[in-house]
């Protein structure tokens, strides 16, 4: 794929990056793995494209830096390349460097879908999909989040009982929000009255600890899924017969669902 560079050239776009943005890092490889370790509790594993791992690999070593309190982070080289931006700007936000906004400053007002849409591809890392409810979270004039939710579905197990999904939240790179979420979540909630919120945290970047500060519990794992990239590094599903020259995956997802 002419988009794609040598390892050891995106590896060194990555580090210029991190160094660019004042973030120290020690470079060191364990059983194959190229791992990045910025402090005592962050590492990212750079995975390449050419890489010769299985996703249960990726996931045992999530695993066994999780028993020490670290957390690992999987960051593909298709991801940096396309969307290097809002990769810098999560790295960031896991290490604290951003400038932290109270909620209780901001105000709640629904939005529209170009709205919300500009706003997730420009500040998340899977971009804008398709929601029924779009939600903003203002300081002053400006958007500094966004959350979008699912129409409310009837579930058989209990009459009368509705359940939605949180799809995307995101809030505005170089910001974080305190209860920020939370007061998204309360307006829809107050507004849409569901009798729960189930949300999925993709486990190449979170273990859902954010879900659970709120009161979600996890209820399951959901499996790595295969996708193929096309020549601008977009992934899609892979279908079953599909065969394709460049695969990646996921580690899979947690869900996480919050009674109310």
């Amino acid at each position: 794929m002419n988009n794609l560079i040598s390892e050891d050239n995106w590896h060194h776009q990555f580090n210029l990056a991190l160094a660019h943005h004042k973030i120290g890092y020690f470079f060191y490889l364990e059983d194959g793995f190229q791992l990045l370790r910025i402090n005592h509790q962050l590492i990212i594993h750079l995975v390449s494209l050419n890489h010769k791992f299985i996703p249960r690999d990726l996931i045992g070593l999530q695993e066994k830096y999780q028993r020490i309190d670290t957390k690992l982070i999987h960051l593909w080289e298709d991801l940096w390349l396309s969307k290097p931006d809002q990769v810098l700007a999560r790295i960031k936000s896991l290490l604290g460097k951003n400038i932290r906004i109270h909620g209780r400053k901001t105000k709640v007002f629904k939005i529209t879908k170009p709205v919300a849409d500009s706003f997730l591809i420009e500040n998340h890392l899977q971009g804008s999909v398709n929601s029924r409810y779009k939600i903003g979270l203002f300081e002053k004039e400006e958007l500094v989040a966004v959350a979008t939710f699912s129409a409310l579905r009837k579930m058989n197990h209990t009459e009368n009982y509705k359940s939605a999904e949180l799809i995307r939240f995101a809030v505005k790179a170089g910001y974080s929000i305190t209860g920020g979420l939370s007061k998204l979540i309360s307006f829809f909630a107050a507004t849409y009255q569901p009798n729960d919120l189930m949300t999925y945290a993709d486990r190449d970047w979170s273990a859902g600890e954010a879900y659970i500060k709120l009161g979600f519990r996890q209820t399951a794992v959901l499996e790595p899924q295969i996708y193929i990239l096309d020549e601008n590094l977009n992934r899609q599903l892979k279908k079953d017969q599909q065969v394709f020259a460049q695969e990646v995956y996921h580690t899979g997802s947690l869900k996480f669902i919050l009674q109310f």
